[in-house]
């Protein structure tokens, strides 16, 4: 309830002195309705107060009745005609950005309209061609039955087993895709070059953002550039949902040395302050000092190595672990694998392969004691990648192994970073090189000659910037790899399912002496 003390309404103008209030009264006004502290907000926009004529000095009277206008009014009067005017342009002003609001939110939600359908039909695609492929599979299995009721009989059952459980575990890939899009905040050391650079690009192009950092200052601003430069040109060519994905990925870099505890802090600080929060970190960070027996490793070499690898992993681990349990949802640390890290022996370069090894160590150490933390450790294992890393003090022999096995780093980081952007739990193992790949690189070995190195051990391969031209424009085609990549180890249990059955029919039709029809 408002009580007011006194107002007099003088002509052309509002005369009031005080109005007072109790505990949250409203006040009631032609068109208005507001609370005892918004009135006189509002009232100070839309009139001037005045004196009014009960309190004015007898000068003031005297001043009035001979017609003499003071300062003090022609002060009050300019003020009332501004803010007359002022009010007048914040209600234009408030009505044209109710329309730009409108307008926003429409285009908003026609962009999330047309990314859900994308996405809908992106994972229909996959289903249909996973299913096609299964089909292929059933066909053979029912072309080496031989007509058999009981066989036939035992592939349908198969086929559908293995379709079923594919779905399922394909279907909690896509949920959990949905469920956790959105630009990711990612760190990554050692990212300049090689395969760090390429996860990095493959992280920005997905719409992530990213932080690189390496020991060069003047390395880590020219990748900024360059990766800068590669998101502008995908963002030219992207449209519709692919443009929208890109609309917060950024990068920025600072220059850090893992094997010093406080650089490492910096990063860590310094990603904060950049991203707010920290979703993945990624220990890529590594050295090799090429192949040759321990003896002819310096002492030198030695410390590098072991300091980067082991060392410098191990402080990254524990500074994103400090940061990540504190935030609500967590967050994910990758440490990179490497020849030695499954404990085999690695001739020539056996600080190296002991470090990886170590690290292999820490990951199982860490999985016990974050058992109940929110922080996901996890390994990721890039296998022979065509890198400086890789290729430092190999010899021509060890190259034309490099053929057969290798891949170039934009493969790899294109495998590798969709599966890092939705893992979940902890102690999961991302790898490129699985046994299915090993054993397809050796079945074809003999038409991999030649697609690296010569045999003289030259580089066959295009250069970084020719690569990138032609990869980004492949980057935006749909293909079959592309859309299996992701069920790769899942709903591929169809296909495996049913060629467990041929197999089975083979060793029994063997072992009955019988013959398959065209054999």
């Amino acid at each position: 309830m408002a009580t007011v003390t006194e107002l007099h309404l003088c002509p052309g103008r509002f005369n009031h002195q005080f109005i007072s209030f109790r505990q949250n009264p409203r006040v009631f006004l032609p068109g208005f309705c507001y609370t005892g502290s918004k009135l006189f907000g509002k009232l100070s926009r839309l009139c001037v107060r005045h004196q009014c004529r009960s309190f004015r000095s007898e000068e003031d009277g005297d001043r009035g009745r001979n017609g003499e206008k003071s300062k003090e009014d022609e002060v009050e009067a300019e003020s009332e005609r501004s803010g007359i005017l002022k009010s007048t342009r914040t209600v234009f002003v408030g009505v044209s950005q109710l329309g730009s609001k409108w307008k926003d939110d429409y285009s908003k939600s026609v962009a999330k309209l047309e990314e859900i359908l994308s996405a809908a039909a992106l994972q229909i695609g996959r289903y249909i061609i996973t299913m096609m492929s299964t089909g292929v599979i059933l066909a053979v299995g029912f072309q080496m039955s031989g007509g058999d009721s009981q066989l036939d009989t035992l592939i349908w059952y198969s086929w559908l087993g293995g379709v079923i459980i594919g779905t399922m575990i394909g279907s909690n890939m896509v949920l959990d895709e949905h469920c956790r899009a959105g630009p990711r905040n990612v760190v990554i050391t050692g990212s300049t070059r090689g395969l760090g650079k390429a996860l990095a690009r493959e992280f920005i192009l997905s719409g992530d953002r990213v932080i690189i950092a390496s020991r060069s200052p003047e390395s880590v601003d020219m990748t900024v550039k360059e990766l800068e430069q590669n998101l502008m040109e995908v963002k030219q060519a992207a449209s519709g949902s692919s443009k929208t994905s890109l609309a917060h990925a950024k990068v920025v870099g600072i220059p850090c040395d893992v094997c010093n505890p406080e650089n490492v802090q910096n990063l860590a600080n310094f990603a904060i302050s950049e991203l707010g929060s920290i979703d993945i970190w990624i220990n890529n960070a590594g050295i090799n000092k090429g192949f040759r027996p321990l003896l002819q490793f310096s002492d030198e070499d030695i410390q590098q190595i072991v300091s980067t690898n082991l060392v410098g992993s191990i402080l990254c681990t524990r500074e994103a672990m400090r940061v990540m349990k504190n935030q609500a949802k967590g967050g994910h640390v990758f440490n990179m694998d490497g020849a030695g890290s499954g404990g085999s022996s690695t001739p020539l370069t056996a600080v190296y392969g002991s470090t990886k090894c170590g690290l292999r160590q820490l990951q199982s150490s860490l999985l016990k004691e974050c058992k109940r933390s929110k922080v996901g450790v996890h390994t990721a294992s890039p296998g022979m990648v065509l890198t400086d890393l890789l290729l430092s003090g190999s010899t021509t022999k060890n190259k034309q192994m490099f053929n057969i096995i290798c891949e170039l780093p934009e493969t790899v980081a294109r495998s590798l970073v969709p599966r890092m952007r939705v893992v979940k739990g902890t102690g999961k193992a991302i790898n490129y090189l699985t046994p299915p790949r090993i054993l397809l690189a050796l079945i074809t070995a003999w038409l991999r000659r030649g697609r690296w190195f010569d045999n003289q051990g030259r580089a066959l391969y295009a250069a970084e910037a020719d690569r990138l031209r032609n990869w980004a424009e492949n980057r935006t085609r749909f293909s079959f790899t592309d859309a299996m990549e992701m069920y790769t180890e899942n709903t591929w249990v169809s296909v495996f399912s049913l060629s467990v059955v041929c197999a089975f029919i083979i060793l029994s039709t063997t072992g009955t002496g019988s013959s398959f029809p065209g054999t």
